[in-house]
């Protein structure tokens, strides 16, 4: 325990049987005569605490007259120097050599002026702003007043001052009074109040902001991240979001600028050196817990893949250790998925990014269409306009008025003309919701194996309504059902979840408090013995049959008795189609727009593009909810799918899926 009385969660604690004088000697055999025994000073500096090193550098000065931190300098190169020698100062004194590095020179590193700034407490504030004194002689705000400008300067100096509330009594109507003037401020002004926002998420304390922020949800209908991805910009807008997610969970907010260190090609040594380096002693372990869940994988693994040599082991001691393969689960990662489950229970309008066109004319609509296909070549243009800028029912009546004004098809004219990614969009968006996703299962069952992520997708995401329009659709186009193709193309345990999805049968009432923690015990059950009671027919009971708004309070009840996310038990006792099916469902209840963008995200990232994962989910969400993955998406991966869409994508085909897109946010 620390003495606050608070479970210790950092990698790195003090060594028994501590000895300043024979550490001193060590690394200064360590680095005597030709070369040196990096392997011998990475064991010792990384396997003592920050309050042991110190000692060991006053003891060798004792013992020999030097600087350890000179001679490690000397001894040692490249991005293992400076990670060993990060490690030897105090923490207070290490943020401050980060921050005169940042604003030397030419240029500024905001990304860690804001990190730093954004995630230290009021006590780490002052002592650096001390050691900033001490070390360079200069006054840190007046530097930092000198080397950047705007509203950004100005939430840097009230972070500056340390001087956030601390107070843990929290009054509810200066809640509300505080949530209604970061709406007013921003949302519902001309302009944007930039100050309020430097007022209340400058000097606010955390317990007040976290229940300001669910307030903001409440009454804004959106996160107040989006909020400020809307009304503010540049750094400004980067450190406000940093403030943002520390409040809500520093552990997240290192967890996630640990991913971006090492994702993709090359790897930001520096930020992951200063992130492994400060919080090693801190809350390493909440944060090894997060980056688990969120990424689903271990920051050990991680680490593994992304570094070499010295280096690599460094950094995998301070780690302290390999989550995959302890396959457990710890309550702040439980804490981020209970914060996750009480967001997603907040109502939020969905919207569609596809209006129906104002001064509709299906026969005129008709004609530019014929227009567009007659004579030599087509005019692409011109039926992406139509057809991406008409609601899915007036594209039914165009259809009729096109077979009553010409007699001819226009499924068919339109197959005959169009080819290849285009098309597929293009014929998709002219069938019925329900017409397309039949086709889609249809795709998945026939011929030569089975798409089993195309009928995971639709099946575990559809309402009741939709499922039995699918039915009938299925049914009129194929004649035959949807569940006997669903039957004879799966099987086992997968086969029955289709199949009780495919009924459209599921509870559509309020949640039961009883029957959730109920549920939730039935879920949690590992020890039933009963084979006709198996985990996965538990699971089936539950998922496949709850309302949504049960469904996530089981979730919450799950949290509490377990300090277990479900989905993360999913993960762990199940494997394949089974595992997969059940973590759709679970991630459509919580929150169904982030599951598309998601699946949108992954259908574009890295070499090559999943179009028909793209076309599928643009076409199938864009009256129902695109507007609403739009904003996941960037909250989720800092980029718009706008954006993505036009960095990943080519001509007509581009042009048509920006359309349904709807804008760049």
């Amino acid at each position: 325990m620390s003495p606050q009385g608070k479970v210790y969660r950092g990698s790195v604690k003090d060594f028994q049987g501590f000895d300043a004088n024979q550490d001193a000697e060590a690394l200064y055999n360590a680095m005597k005569g030709f070369g040196s025994d990096k392997e011998a000073i990475l064991d010792l500096i990384t396997s003592r605490s920050n309050k042991q090193r110190v000692e060991i550098c006053q003891a060798y000065k004792s013992l020999y007259g030097k600087d350890l931190i000179a001679d490690l300098k000397y001894e040692l190169t490249g991005k293992f120097e400076r990670l060993i020698v990060s490690l030897m100062r105090p923490p207070a004194y290490g943020d401050a050599k980060e921050i005169k590095d940042a604003i030397s020179g030419v240029g500024t590193d905001e990304k860690c002026l804001i990190e730093i700034l954004a995630s230290r407490t009021n006590r780490e504030i002052h002592d650096l702003v001390a050691a900033y004194k001490d070390a360079y002689g200069r006054d840190l705000e007046a530097d930092i007043v000198g080397d950047t400008s705007g509203h950004f300067k100005k939430m840097l100096v009230v972070l500056l001052q340390g001087a956030r509330e601390e107070d843990d009594v929290v009054s509810e109507d200066l809640v509300e009074q505080d949530a209604k003037d970061l709406l007013e401020a921003g949302e519902l002004k001309w302009g944007t109040d930039e100050a309020q926002f430097i007022y209340i998420l400058g000097r606010r304390s955390r317990q007040h902001l976290r229940l300001v922020f669910d307030e903001y949800l409440k009454i804004a209908g959106k996160p107040i991240e989006r909020s400020i991805r809307g009304e503010l910009s540049g750094d400004f807008e980067k450190l406000m979001l940093a403030v943002v997610k520390c409040i809500r969970s520093t552990a997240e907010y290192f967890a996630e600028r640990l991913y971006k260190a090492m994702k993709g090609l090359g790897t930001r040594d520096n930020t992951l050196i200063r992130i492994m380096v400060s919080r090693s002693e801190i809350d390493m372990l909440d944060i090894r817990e997060v980056f688990r869940t969120k990424y689903e994988k271990s920051l050990y693994n991680m680490i593994k893949e992304d570094t070499s040599g010295e280096y690599k082991k460094a950094l995998l001691k301070l780690c302290g250790g390999d989550d995959d393969a302890a396959g457990e689960f710890f309550p702040e990662a439980a804490q981020v998925a209970y914060r996750m489950w009480e967001l997603s229970a907040v109502k939020v309008e969905l919207r569609g990014t596809v209006q129906p066109a104002g001064d509709f004319n299906d026969d005129g609509d008709a004609q530019v269409l014929r227009k567009a296909m007659k004579g030599l070549g087509t005019d692409e243009g011109a039926i992406i306009e139509v057809v991406t800028k008409r609601s899915n029912a007036q594209r039914q009546q165009i259809l009729k008025a096109y077979k009553a004004h010409y007699g001819r098809d226009l499924m068919a004219d339109l197959k005959s003309e169009l080819s290849g990614s285009l098309a597929k969009l293009i014929l998709g968006l002219m069938l019925t919701p329900a017409q397309y996703d039949a086709k889609q299962l249809r795709k998945a069952v026939e011929g030569a194996g089975t798409d089993e992520s195309v009928l995971i997708e639709i099946m575990a995401t559809r309402n009741n309504q939709e499922i039995r329009a699918i039915n009938e659709a299925y049914q009129e186009a194929y004649h035959k059902s949807l569940e006997d193709d669903l039957s004879s193309d799966t099987s086992g345990h997968f086969k029955r979840i289709l199949v009780s999805l495919a009924l459209g049968n599921r509870d559509e009432g309020p949640e039961n408090l009883t029957q959730a923690q109920e549920d939730a015990k039935k879920l949690a059950d590992v020890s039933s013995n009963d084979s006709s009671d198996s985990l996965e027919t538990r699971f089936l009971s539950i998922l496949c049959t709850r309302s949504y708004p049960h469904l996530r309070r089981v979730f919450q009840e799950f949290i509490k008795m377990t300090n277990h996310d479900v989905e993360h038990a999913i993960k762990k006792r199940m494997s394949g189609d089974v595992r997969d099916a059940f973590v759709a469902i679970v991630r459509s209840v919580k929150n169904k727009p982030a599951f598309f963008a998601d699946k949108l995200y992954k259908s574009m990232k890295g070499a090559g593009t999943d179009e028909r994962t793209l076309t599928r989910i643009m076409i199938s969400r864009s009256e129902i909810d695109l507007f609403n993955i739009r904003g996941e998406f960037i909250d989720l991966f800092d980029k718009s799918l706008h954006h993505m869409i036009e960095k990943d994508t080519s001509g007509d085909y581009r042009k048509a899926l920006l359309a349904l897109c709807g804008g760049e946010d």
